[in-house]
Order: structure tokens, then C-alpha cells, then sequence
């Protein structure tokens, strides 16, 4: 029996499903007793990997329910599908279109599928995301009071109030949930005791980068998104940059980073070097980045406590 390959568009309401060998495709309602059947109906199949286009989370109870049932399933990025759809000639876009190119994409490129995340940690990424919308709602009134009217300053303010306490308490919440679980916080004393980490980049890390101390350094820094790339074509060396990655932990390491040129005595020596050496500010700036993650990893990976070292020449 031939193995099959499965693509699945998700929507709100619904989601598109095709199937190859074959042109199969059909439609199934998005809801808990709809998703059940669906599942029973796959486990009839060989199926081989079930690929799931990422949709800001949208997709997550559907993954779920083909990892629970042991069917193999892998969320992939959009950007992907969308070059692979291009590079097949496929211009137009339509939700069957989009399924039918995903379970083409799984057949072509087989991804691999990757663990979700467990509940626990999910719920810790929904905690730092509602934290981050927060923070950004309360930067965005603190500019509208500067330069609001003077009649509108007092509903602002009490905004202001109702967002900090908010912030309060998502942040009290993720310290405890942190507390709660003996693997993140023995994780959170070995980070938070490096000068520059505090406590939402130790929980970012947390979070949204579980194989922190499981992978070797290359592999972390080009997960993360920190690891320079080659643009060189034939005499042409291009100049190296970053690209791809786990957005939310880069900006955690970007804060971090900050925090450490200050604070932390061994990137500042580090980052004055790269400086003294011309490299640009940008540039210096990411090797610091990629120099605290690789030490973080290094620490978690071995249990070790933070012990400074002079930087490299």
C-alpha cells in the first residue's frame, strides 16, 4: 500500500484537506467533534506525514489532535509554501489550491515533523504573548498622553494604571509558573545568574526555545536566527547576515544583549573589541548575541553556574 501525504489549509470556521497520490480534497468544519472524526478518518489511511500551514496559532488544536492520534504532522511556515507554490508555477491562491500544494510540499520536501510544544509550555507562550501586547499598548498611551489634550490625561492615566497592574500580574504569574516546574526553575536560576538575563528572557528562553542546552552551538545559534549566512556568487563574497529564525527569542536576546553591554562585563569587553576591530555597530551587536546564547547553552547543556571569562582576543 502506497504511502499518502496530507495538506491542510486552516481557516476559522473550516479547513481544506488534499491528499496525494490522488487529487482527493474536501472540506471539514473546524470544531472539536468534526476534528475527531477527521482523525478517525485518517488513522484509516497509510499516512505517511500530514503538513499544516502555521497560522498564528489557529492551527495548534488541529496539530494536536493528529499528534495525539500518533500521525505523524508538521507545521511549517508560510513563507516556505508560498516559494515552493512559485517555484511549481503555481500563481493563484485558493484554500483547495493551498491544500493541494501542501500535500505536494510534504511528498517533495518530506519535512520533518517537530514536537509541539507541551500544554504547559504553550500556556507559558500565551502568558509572555499577552504580556508583549500589554507592554506595547501601554508604550503606545504613554505617547498619546504627551501629546493628548489636557481633558483626555486623566482617562489615559487611569489606562496607564489598569495596564501596569495588568503587567504586575501576568509577570507575578510567569514566576510562578516558572517556580511551580523543577526543570525551568532549576533552568531560571542557572540563567537569571548571568548579569543581563532577568526574568522575561530567562522565561522567553523558557518558552519558546526548548531545546536550549540539546543542541551544539551552530545548531542553536542557526535556530535562533543569530548565525551569519554566505551570499557569495562567483568572485562576489557578499557581506554575511542573519536570517529566519525564532522572532520572539531574538528579540529577547536583543533586549538581553542590551542590557549586557552595560552590565555584564564580558560582552562589554567583547562588544568594545568587535568595535575596536571596525566592525559596525549591527554587526557587533549580533555576535554579542550570539555569544550570550551560546553560553547559555553551553550552561544549561552542563549544569554549570555562571563563571565570567575574559573575552577572546
Amino acid at each position: 500500500m502506497s504511502k499518502t501525504f496530507v495538506g491542510i489549509d486552516v481557516s476559522s470556521q473550516w479547513f481544506d484537506v488534499a491528499v496525494t497520490p490522488g487529487r482527493s480534497c474536501w472540506r471539514v468544519d473546524y470544531t472539536p467533534q468534526a476534528v475527531a472524526g477527521f482523525v478517525r478518518q485518517l488513522l484509516t489511511l497509510n499516512v505517511a506525514l500530514v503538513v499544516v500551514e502555521a497560522c498564528g496559532r489557529l492551527e495548534r488544536p488541529l496539530a494536536r489532535a493528529l499528534d495525539e492520534a500518533r500521525i505523524p504532522v508538521a507545521v511549517v511556515n508560510p513563507r516556505h509554501i508560498r516559494d515552493f507554490a512559485k517555484s511549481i508555477g503555481q500563481l493563484a491562491k485558493t484554500d483547495t489550491l493551498d491544500a493541494r500544494v501542501l500535500a505536494l510540499y510534504a511528498a517533495t520536501i518530506n519535512p520533518q515533523p517537530r514536537p509541539l510544544p507541551h500544554v504547559e509550555e504553550e500556556f507559558l507562550q500565551s502568558l509572555l504573548a499577552r504580556r508583549r501586547q500589554l507592554v506595547g499598548m501601554l508604550s503606545a498611551e504613554k505617547n498619546r498622553l504627551r501629546t493628548s489634550v489636557p481633558e483626555l490625561r486623566p482617562g489615559i492615566e487611569r489606562h496607564l494604571t489598569w495596564l501596569q497592574s495588568e503587567i504586575d500580574a501576568l509577570s507575578s504569574e510567569i514566576a510562578q509558573r516558572q517556580e511551580e516546574h523543577p526543570l525551568w526553575r532549576e533552568r531560571k536560576r542557572i540563567l537569571e545568574r548571568v548579569p543581563g538575563v532577568g526574568t522575561t528572557t530567562s522565561a522567553m528562553l523558557t518558552a519558546y526555545l526548548p531545546e536550549l542546552g540539546h543542541l551544539d552551538r551552530k545548531k542553536i545559534a542557526a535556530l535562533v536566527g543569530v548565525a551569519p549566512f554566505n551570499r557569495d556568487s562567483g568572485q562576489r563574497t557578499g557581506p554575511r547576515s542573519i536570517w529566519g529564525g525564532r522572532r520572539e527569542v531574538r528579540a529577547a536576546l536583543y533586549m538581553c544583549t542590551m542590557a549586557s553591554i552595560r552590565w555584564n562585563p564580558v560582552i562589554r569587553d567583547f562588544y568594545a573589541q568587535l568595535r575596536g576591530r571596525g566592525k559596525r555597530p549591527k554587526v557587533a551587536l549580533v555576535a554579542c548575541m550570539r555569544k550570550i546564547l551560546v553560553t547559555l547553552n553551553a550552561m544549561v547543556r552542563d549544569g554549570t553556574e555562571w563563571h565570567p571569562q575574559p573575552a577572546s582576543p
